[in-house]
Order: C-alpha cells, then structure tokens, then sequence
C-alpha cells in the first residue's frame, strides 16, 4: 500500500468511527473535506440500515455528499439543536484548530459551534505539538487591501488564495476572498483568534479554539479518540 492509499484508509477509519458517535434521531453537523466526508460516507451506509438523521451540510460539496449517501438535509434555522457536528481540520495541537483548506470555514465554524457535541477527524500528518499552518480568512473582496496590513501588523504574512482549475482568486459561496496567513509558530491562538475577528472586513478566521470536544485520530494500526475537556 503506497503511502496516498494509507493516508486514504487512515481518513475513512477517522471518519467510520466518528459516525458511531451519532445516535437515532440526531442532527448531524456534516463537515467539508476528505475526511469529513468519510463519515458522511459512513452516516449514508447507517441510514441504508435503518439510522434515521438529518443533516447540516458546512457547503455545497457536504451537501452533495450528503444527498448521494441518503441522508436528509436541513438548514441551521430549521431546527432547534444540533447534536453532534463531525468536522476535519488541517491541523491539531492541544484541542486548538486550524481550519479553512476548503473555504468552507466560516459555515463550519458556525455549525460546529451551535452543535451539542463536535468530534474532529484527522490522519495523524495533522497532529502537531504547535499550531503553525497558515490561518485562513475569509474577507469581504473590498477589505482585501486594509485586512491584509492588519495581519502584517499582527506578524503574518498574507497571501490571497488562487483557484486551481480558473484564473483569478477563490471566491466562497459567500461570495468573498480567502487570504491564507503565515504566522509561524502560533504561540497564544486563543489572542490571535480575538484579534483577527477583531478586524473590520474580516468574515472568519480558521482558529477554532475551545470548540473541539473529541479528536478521533485514524491511524495505521487502528484509531485513537481524545477527549479535550
């Protein structure tokens, strides 16, 4: 097995596993990105045997997901709670996270936080003894320039995403820009996370800080679940 194929199947034991986290009757936060979407997975084979569910799709890919397996849709404001939301991250130190690869971050955070119980699933490449990947922020497309030298006031260095597969930046489904900022080594997220949404043009910014409540960890000899209360 090359090592994409056994980062591939550490994702889909996260993801199995975190399903097992949601009981009959739930509403089910339904996270964006690859192993987020090994839950959705597993979530679609449960309702096939029986589990009744509804999901809150983070995006459009989730929602798609979502369809395709079988499992019931909602909105956020169609619903009284959320039970448990089951999300990835692209990177974990001490319960802290960094996300935001997929754009889809502002969505997330906002189901994540709403959500009774949120359980993160990663491959063991996104565990670190300190935060330091590039924290992105969505931005309103006119704040670009003035977001990008609060940042550089802050320490960071900004970079505006560009999209892979059209000229131009990444626009989210919000309609907004994506800036992706290095700060090096984060030593105190939960003050970076305060100052960053205190900047105006700033939509939301990756830090997720004191949301986590499990890390389920697919690894290659199994799975470990960490609790970060």
């Amino acid at each position: 097995m090359d090592e994409e194929d056994s980062r591939a199947a550490q994702k889909r034991r996260a993801g199995r596993r975190a399903a097992t986290f949601v009981a009959d009757g739930d509403v089910v936060g339904l996270g964006t990105g690859s192993t987020a979407a090994a839950a959705i997975e597993a979530l679609g084979d449960a309702v096939a045997d029986g589990l009744s569910i509804r999901g809150i799709p983070t995006s459009y890919q989730s929602r798609a997901r979502a369809l395709e397996g079988g499992i019931p849709v909602t909105a956020l404001d169609a619903v009284d709670e959320i039970d448990v939301a089951i999300d990835g991250a692209d990177q974990v130190a001490d319960g802290t996270l960094i996300k935001g690869g997929g754009g889809a971050h502002a969505r997330e955070k906002i189901v994540d936080a709403a959500a009774e119980r949120f359980v993160v699933v990663v491959d063991p490449s996104k565990e670190a003894a300190r935060l330091s990947h590039p924290v992105p922020l969505e931005v309103l497309p006119s704040a670009r320039p003035p977001v990008m030298d609060a940042v550089r006031e802050l320490g960071g260095t900004p970079e505006l995403r560009d999209a892979e597969a059209k000229d131009g930046p990444v626009i989210t489904e919000q309609g907004n820009l994506v800036l992706d900022c290095d700060f090096g080594p984060i030593e105190e997220p939960a003050a970076l996370a305060r100052r960053l949404a205190g900047v105006p043009g700033v939509v939301e910014h990756g830090l997720f800080v004191g949301l986590a409540d499990e890390i389920v960890v697919g690894g290659p000899d199994g799975v470990r679940v960490r609790t970060t209360a």
